[in-house]
């Protein structure tokens, strides 16, 4: 991956966040961002695959890109996954050493430590899920945080 890719990824991602439209197609986003086509299609194809951006045709068959309400709550979840993953591969490793060494024990307290951060994130995602899908209250001064009714 190119340097300047992680951050022409985040552009691409915070332009389509705060359309008004919901959704930009590669031509708006090239427009708005004043970068070629091809950064934009790299980052997009990048946040497809990250599951953090979707595509569809509209009526006139253009391709749109959209960030969905739930997009964040499926990248804590995709980090919690990966995380997830990484302990499970710690664990193996235990198996593969010889347990009670110094490098078995090492990974046992990894794997344990990343089986915490992953459920902790899980939980956190769902707890908060709902504030995605909260509208903010209004107030007189439009600085209020929306708070979701706790159940």
């Amino acid at each position: 991956m190119q340097s300047g890719t992680p951050k022409m990824m985040a552009r691409v991602l915070a332009c389509l966040c705060i359309s008004d439209a919901a959704s930009l197609t590669a031509s708006e986003l090239v427009q708005r961002l004043q970068v070629s086509p091809a950064s934009v299609s790299k980052a997009i194809a990048f946040l497809e695959e990250q599951g953090l951006v979707r595509r569809e045709r509209d009526e006139r068959r253009r391709e749109r890109y959209f960030v969905d309400d739930d997009v964040w709550y499926q990248s804590m979840m995709a980090s919690a996954r990966g995380t997830a993953q990484v302990a499970e591969t710690a664990r193996q490793g235990v198996g593969i050493l010889h347990p009670g060494t110094p490098a078995a024990t090492r990974l046992e307290n990894i794997a344990r430590f990343l089986d915490f951060v992953s459920e902790s994130i899980t939980r956190a995602a769902e707890q908060a899920r709902e504030v995605l899908h909260t509208k903010p209250a209004t107030t007189s001064d439009d600085t209020a945080r929306p708070r979701p009714e706790r159940g």
